[in-house]
Order: C-alpha cells, then structure tokens, then sequence
C-alpha cells in the first residue's frame, strides 16, 4: 500500500497532542516526528497538519476563567503557535529536517489567485524537502472564518496537493458501527460506499476533550475526499509506531477507498462551496443528466430560476427542484446572460463538465 504513495498529509488532532490535564504530551509529539522522519527519509513527501497551539499555550500562561472565550483563544493559540512549532523544530534537528510554519484562514481558499499561491508555497516547500507544518491561525479565525476544525482543513490541503493519502490521527482506532466504548461496537475496517448516514450509528458527543471536531464530520470529510480519488485512514494516534503500521498495512483502523482520481480543478471546485456567490435551480431532466453516468454539463435548456446573483468565472451552486444541493461549478457567464438564455436549447453551457463537483 505504502509504495502507492508518495505525497501524504498526516492530520494530528489536539486530543493525540494532548495529555488528559490539557497540556502537550511530549513523548507523543517526539514519536510523531520520529515516524515523520522515518517516511520523509523513505523518500516521501509529507505535510503535517497539526493542532494543539492553544494547548502549547496553555502550558505557558494561565488565565482566570472569566475571560471571554474567543479572546482566550487568540490569547493562548497566539502564545502556544511559537511553542509548538519550536518543539516540532527541535525534534526534528537530530534528523537534519527543517520545518515550516504555514497559518492559514477559511478566507485563504476563496478564491482561484489565493489557491494557487498557496498550493505554490507548499509545492517549493516539498521541493527543498521542508516539512510543512499547516494550523488553522486562531488569531484571525473567529466564527464564520473558521473551519470546522483541522480535519476540514486537512481535506483541503490533500485535495490541493493532489496528495495520494489523508491520514487522520485520533484518540480512536478507527470509525465503529456504534460507541467505541461500548462492547458490542465494531470497528469498520473499510468503507467503499458513498452516501452513508454516518450519524446513523456514530454519536456526535464522540469527540476531543479540547479539540473542536467529532467524529461525524471527521467521516463526512474523509468521505468527501475519497470521492475526489484520494486514500483517507483514520487511525489512533496514541499507539506508538501508527504511522509505520498504516503505511505496511498492518495498522487496525478504518480506510475510505478513493474513486478515479478527480483533476485539481475538480478538486479545489469540491472544497469551495463555502464562496460560492450565485445559485441556480434546474428541473429534473436536467438533475438526471448530470448524476448519470456520462460526462454532462449544465445547459440553459436544464435551468428554471437564477436564485441569486453572479459573474462569468463565480462558484454558483446548483440545486433541484426541492432546493436540494446537486452540486457546484465555475460560471461560464454571468447572471443575466443566464436569464435570457434559461430554458433555450443549444445555448453555451452554463457549467462545463470540467469545471462541475457534484455531491454523492
């Protein structure tokens, strides 16, 4: 499994990083990085993306409990960031590594020209053999700029470098079929098919003591990014040696299988829902034709209402009939071009194939 790949990102969350008072486990981070050193010397390229800069943080500085939440956050992960990666750094000195900082916002994927830089920064990072160390930057990520946690953010990142595999580290083995700690519960070793209800049989009180993200949407990315043709593992980061285990396939945890890889324009398009500007609503015939089989784009002949505004090169989203997310795509032309042409035949499409994401 592991000759298949040769671009990974490894996602830590902060309940690996983390001892139960909340504070950084050292011999944890150490075995993290001397895995990393290990598969980086294999001749892997490899992005870390790492919480546990409000832990790092926490350790350094301590606060009353009445402080506002949100400035508790920026206080200690603004503090804790400088920590943590001087740990990281380091660590990795007796291996000859040098590692960088890359802090990014929600914001830092809204459009193709932020994108691009940043996939050209990471892309000379791996170039030099830089480990790049990625963290959401808590200082300016506050409500609706924040992602939904680290495991959101480590999809984005795959998607952009086209990396063969996701790897997720928890606290857990893996995906179960119920509540790990219940006895009856089974780890799923392997998911292939799309459109499961994870929340169905995974409770969403399963999550990190200090980290945001629960296993629910852990499952709903890791999905999303299988689709789009790339390995996700989630795996229990507290075992020493996981990393070793995954990549020989001796690691018990749960694998999504990746569908045909989807080309990086497809994949940016999958992760930008949250900037579309626009949205339109087609009927059912052309609903059918873009979720067959066959390569189809959106015609004007499919449409039935322009809901909102856009320009030619916006994110719109495309729903049915009954609002229903169907999919997004890059406007070929803009909002009013799309009005005098709503409903004709042999118009331009308005989304070409290439530049189409539709959901499971």
């Amino acid at each position: 499994m592991s000759s298949l790949y040769q671009r990974i990102v490894i996602k830590v969350g902060s309940n690996v990083l983390t001892q139960a008072n909340g504070l950084p486990d050292a011999h944890r981070i150490a075995n993290l990085v001397d895995q990393i050193a290990a598969i980086q010397a294999s001749g892997k390229e490899v992005i870390l993306v790492s919480s546990g800069a409000v832990a790092s943080g926490r350790s350094l500085i301590s606060l009353p409990e009445k402080v506002d939440a949100i400035a508790t956050r920026q206080l200690l992960a603004s503090v804790g960031q400088v920590k943590l990666i001087n740990t990281y750094a380091q660590l990795l000195e007796k291996y000859n590594m040098v590692c960088s900082q890359v802090l990014v916002t929600r914001e830092d994927f809204r459009d193709k020209t932020h994108y691009q830089n940043m996939k050209n920064c990471l892309d000379i990072l791996l170039k030099h053999k830089v480990l790049p160390i990625v963290n959401e930057n808590d200082v300016v990520s506050v409500t609706e700029l924040m992602f939904t946690d680290n495991d959101e953010l480590a999809g984005l990142i795959a998607s952009m470098l086209n990396a063969q595999a996701l790897i997720i580290l928890s606290n857990v083995d893996g995906i179960y079929d119920g509540d790990p700690k219940l006895p009856g519960s089974k780890l799923i070793e392997e998911i292939t098919h799309d459109g499961l209800d994870f929340s169905s049989f995974i409770s969403s009180t399963v999550k990190s003591q200090f980290g945001r993200g629960g296993m629910i949407t852990k499952s709903t990315m890791a999905q999303k990014v299988a689709r789009l043709g790339i390995n996700v593992h989630i795996a229990n980061g507290t075992k020493d040696g996981i990393l070793n285990l995954i990549l020989s396939g001796d690691a018990r945890h749960t694998r999504f299988i990746p569908k045909k890889s989807a080309s990086s324009k497809k994949k940016w398009i999958a992760h930008s829902g949250n900037f579309a500007t626009g949205m339109v609503t087609i009927n059912d015939g052309a609903k059918q034709a873009l979720t067959s089989a066959r390569a189809t784009s959106l015609l004007p002949i499919g449409l039935i209402t322009i809901n909102t505004e856009f320009k030619k090169g916006d994110i719109i989203r495309i729903v049915d009939e009954q609002q229903n997310l169907i999919g997004q795509g890059i406007a070929e032309y803009g909002a009013d071009k799309a009005r005098e042409r709503l409903g004709k035949k042999n118009e331009k499409a308005l989304v070409h194939y290439d530049y189409l994401y539709l959901q499971a």
